[in-house]
């Protein structure tokens, strides 16, 4: 028997997938205007573009990571051929994949760079989003202090390509190669107590006070080492770090590269020892640029130098050093300190048809854009005042009707805008 019964459709909603955005035009233009803005600095550099896949074996993320990141945060699925792959949550591991594919073909230093999108699945929060975009900046083939002075340079010179100036962030720099000094000659402390050390300070800022203190005397078992490390964490810059701690060679590295950043103007740098950085592959200088409005105190992006990872792709390894602004929290230190700039949409002209003149509204269109202008044209037949209104919410500077009279005499009225003058074109 026929089943006449007609099922309703699910009404879907239209807001988008939990923890990303749309982009409507006026969003987007804040987009391009970031966008633009690091390419124009990063290009100022010598950097060259490139662009990856949206996917990669899961194993990419899982062998150098972390844990939580591979486990926790990717979005991972069987495809169809069996294969376990992730959408990309960061670009690092991939172009150091990249660097290997190509390991004796490259020029170096190589400096690439690439804007592209990511998914992380975490609790969406300000600044932070489930699917996100950032610049990735990244040196190959460097592994002097210089090529880190120039990566800190370049992080000051696009916060300064937005128009910030000294006082509205700041950069905190600290070296993985002092924290493994720190952690086993310093404190003598074995493989894991150390890793779990690392884990505890990158958390510091996120744990109430006496949760940090209690994990610490839990980790680090006696009044000794705490007070140790007590001494460390107490060092505002190199020189005041313990004795067993400044005269290293790690602590010379980074005397180094402030001697080279404080040369090179970038003055809104400073040492800080409780800086982690927790992704696994840091193996040297790392640092953050944080924002020190109070309204948006927060970390805006980081990065550093990252030996490692080209090696595990079976070649010899590749020293590389980078960092990757996010887009997101641009463009909060941007509207926190009003620097956005006007990115209202324009257009040159607003051409409307006035009655039955369509057609010759779309021809007076066509030559118009054939001599460089920009034209939105309007057919809808609207009142006088409805155009005016609709044009300048386009964002329209000049509005021209074509109606009968008009095209009889060849010549248009044309009326700005913004002040009002009207005038006539041939």
């Amino acid at each position: 028997m026929k089943n006449d019964t007609i099922t309703p459709m699910t009404t879907l909603s239209p807001q988008p997938y939990k923890g990303t955005r749309d982009w409507y035009p006026e969003d987007k233009a804040v987009q391009n205007y970031i966008f633009a803005t690091w390419k124009k600095t990063v290009e100022q550099f010598g950097f060259k573009e490139y662009g990856a896949p949206l996917l990669e074996p899961l194993e990419v993320y899982a062998a150098k990571s972390g844990d939580e990141l591979a486990g926790e945060q990717t979005y991972a699925f069987t495809d169809r051929g069996d294969r376990t792959v992730a959408i990309r949550p960061e670009m690092t591991p991939t172009v150091s994949r990249m660097v290997a594919a190509r390991r004796q073909e490259l020029p170096y230093p190589a400096r690439l760079y690439s804007i592209a999108n990511f998914m992380r699945y975490e609790r969406p929060q300000r600044g932070r989003e489930r699917e996100f975009w950032q610049l990735n900046v990244d040196t190959f083939g460097a592994d002097d202090v210089a090529a880190e002075a120039e990566t800190l340079l370049l992080a000051d010179e696009i916060m300064k390509a937005f128009g910030a100036s000294t006082n509205m962030y700041e950069i905190r720099v600290n070296s993985r190669e002092l924290i493994e000094e720190m952690t086993r000659q310093y404190l003598g402390l074995d493989e894991v107590q150390a890793g779990q050390l690392v884990r505890l300070i990158d958390r510091k800022n996120k744990l109430p006070a006496e949760v940090f203190v209690a994990s610490v005397r839990e980790i680090l078992e006696t009044d000794e080492k705490v007070a140790r490390l007590e001494a460390v964490f107490s060092a505002e810059s190199i020189e005041t770090l313990p004795e067993g701690l400044a005269g290293g060679a790690a602590a010379g590295r980074v005397r180094e590269l402030f001697v080279m950043l404080s040369s090179l103007g970038v003055s809104s740098v400073r040492f800080d020892v409780t800086l982690m950085r927790g992704l696994d592959y840091y193996t040297g200088t790392v640092f953050e640029v944080f924002d020190v409005d109070p309204e948006n105190n927060r970390s805006l992006f980081g990065g550093g130098r990252y030996d490692g990872l080209v090696g595990m792709f079976g070649v010899e390894p590749v020293s590389a050093v980078g960092f990757a602004p996010g887009l997101t929290t641009t463009e909060l230190f941007l509207r926190s300190h009003n620097l956005l700039p006007d990115l209202r949409a324009t257009v040159d002209m607003y051409v409307a048809s006035v009655g039955d003149t369509v057609l010759q509204t779309l021809q007076l269109a066509a030559t118009l854009r054939s001599r460089g202008i920009s034209v939105e044209t309007d057919t809808t037949g609207r009142k006088f005042d409805k155009l005016i209104k609709m044009a300048e919410k386009k964002g329209a500077t000049e509005i021209v009707f074509v109606g009968a009279n008009e095209i009889e005499s060849g010549e248009y009225k044309a009326k700005n805008l913004t002040t009002g003058e009207e005038r006539q074109v041939a």
